[in-house]
């Protein structure tokens, strides 16, 4: 593969209306419950690109270069070294990715116990960034309210000039 494929910057799933203030990335298995949350979630009214991480590896490689939260799902079955798909790692692990996260997301399944978004966790203290909402499978409407405000809040207080200070 050439640097120039590797590397071009990626267009988003769903492009923000207007100019963007941030940016959401995820994961998703072929079950589509991760996918079906975010689509729920209408991010791109608000002002927000989102973007996929590929599912298969022959797909071309996701490359963002602006600031984003990370929607995640927990794999595994409740062993921790198998809680973050290996798409997500594959991403994170690129620095040029790496180092525009700024929080992230988890979904998880209830059966799997103290493991519940596990994922959520080993991202958040990996890249020193705050995990921000837990939700169940594909969540609720409730979850995708929440997060979404949550996100226009998060991404509108990151733009406002820090308070002077006397």
């Amino acid at each position: 593969m050439s640097e120039s494929q590797t590397d071009a910057l990626s267009a988003p799933l769903y492009k923000a209306e207007g100019a963007a203030i941030g940016a959401v990335v995820f994961f998703s298995s072929a079950s589509e419950n991760t996918a079906r949350f975010v689509a729920n979630c209408n991010f791109q009214d608000e002002g927000i690109n989102v973007y996929r991480i590929p599912l298969r590896p022959k797909d071309p490689a996701l490359n963002v270069r602006e600031p984003y939260v990370l929607i995640v799902p927990t794999y595994g079955g409740g062993s921790a070294h198998k809680a973050v798909p290996t798409q997500v790692k594959q991403f994170l692990n690129n620095p040029d990715n790496r180092q525009y996260i700024r929080g992230v997301i988890a979904s998880g399944n209830s059966n799997f116990g103290e493991a519940y978004c596990i994922a959520g966790d080993i991202v958040s203290a990996k890249c020193k960034v705050p995990l921000m909402y837990r939700f169940e499978l594909m969540g609720t409407p409730e979850d995708q309210t929440v997060v979404r405000q949550g996100l226009l809040d998060f991404y509108t207080k990151e733009r406002e000039p820090a308070a002077a200070t006397a």
